[in-house]
């Protein structure tokens, strides 16, 4: 019998009615930018990621609260501190910039979900996720107890969800026996377990600040050529305590996302990362492509490969803009 594929495709009805994946406004996590500054209503553009903004803590409030009567119902927070310095002590400074955020939002809007990014390369004067040795060399396990010390004071502000992203081994396990000692164990992990040494975060590292003032972080982020490697880092992280494992970058490494989703009973994010986001927005500003079109396939594309959460600079507009509706 001639198989007759085209008869489930013949109306938009019946397409969407059949449809295998669909995109859910829950899906979607917002990234944010906020800068510590003194001044009032500060929006910096990111020249390379057109449409999203470096935030005073005023400017981020107003921006969020857009995005919650839009429907946002989670976000994560990357700080932009006034000063840095070698041990990147403003990542857990009391009141550092994050610290103040976290507080601001979860006072305006109690019901939004706040995620906190933990890592020290947007602090730290050299521009690594971890302590330095005067050898050069990116130091693993004393870095651990200062992204332990960030993901308390973060959890103390009020954070919903620490997200540990710095690749330090054995920093899961740390920052779960330093939350629960301290009274949060009911605060959940989303570790970016596989996050790859990728070309894509060169517009990120302008928006957060944190490009690294030598080498490059290749020596504790992921090769982009393994795929093995990626299902061991995620098993460490699982075993650690993660609650939520996470692929950096999305598009680039489905097949990881499915590997994670298929080999795990853990919910699986991916981060579509702001060199994805900047490739659209630079094609469809030449009239290249369709951008509406092409942004939604390449979320779907995402949340098929295996990704029920997926952090995603498009959230916000998609939102705003009703187009899941």
């Amino acid at each position: 019998m001639l198989y007759r594929g085209r008869r489930l495709r013949k109306s938009a009805a019946l397409r969407e009615m059949v449809r295998e994946t669909k995109l859910l406004p829950e899906d979607l996590v917002m990234p944010y930018f906020v800068l510590e500054t003194e001044r009032s209503n500060v929006r910096h553009p990111v020249a390379s990621m057109p449409g999203q903004f470096q935030l005073s803590p005023d400017a981020l409030e107003e921006t969020v609260g857009a995005a919650v009567d839009a429907g946002l119902r989670s976000c994560i927070l990357f700080g932009i501190p006034e000063k840095k310095d070698p041990v990147g002590s403003m990542a857990y400074a009391e009141n550092g910039i994050v610290q103040q955020a976290i507080r601001r939002l979860k006072k305006c809007f109690p019901l939004l979900h706040v995620i906190t990014d933990v890592c020290l390369c947007e602090y730290t004067s050299h521009g690594h996720c971890g302590l330095v040795s005067p050898e050069g060399e990116i130091h693993n396990d004393s870095s651990l107890r200062l992204l332990a010390d960030t993901a308390v004071s973060h959890a103390g502000a009020g954070a919903d969800m620490i997200a540990p992203s710095d690749m330090m081994d054995g920093r899961v396990g740390a920052l779960r026996a330093a939350l629960d000692e301290k009274g949060f164990a009911s605060v959940p992990i989303m570790s970016y377990a596989v996050k790859y040494a990728s070309a894509y975060y060169g517009p990120f590292r302008e928006a957060a600040g944190s490009a690294p003032q030598f080498g490059d972080r290749k020596s504790y982020q992921m090769d982009p050529a393994n795929r093995r490697e990626a299902l061991r880092e995620a098993r460490a992280d699982a075993e650690e305590g993660a609650d939520i494992l996470m692929v950096k970058p999305a598009g680039p490494y489905l097949d990881i996302i499915r590997g994670v989703s298929e080999t795990f009973d853990l919910p699986v994010a991916a981060y579509q990362v702001s060199g994805e986001y900047s490739m659209i927005m630079s094609a469809a500003s030449h009239g290249w492509i369709d951008r509406d079109a092409v942004m939604l396939e390449s979320l779907i594309s995402v949340k098929r490969a295996g990704a029920g959460i997926i952090l995603s600079y498009f959230t916000q507009e998609i939102l705003q803009r009703g187009i899941l509706s």
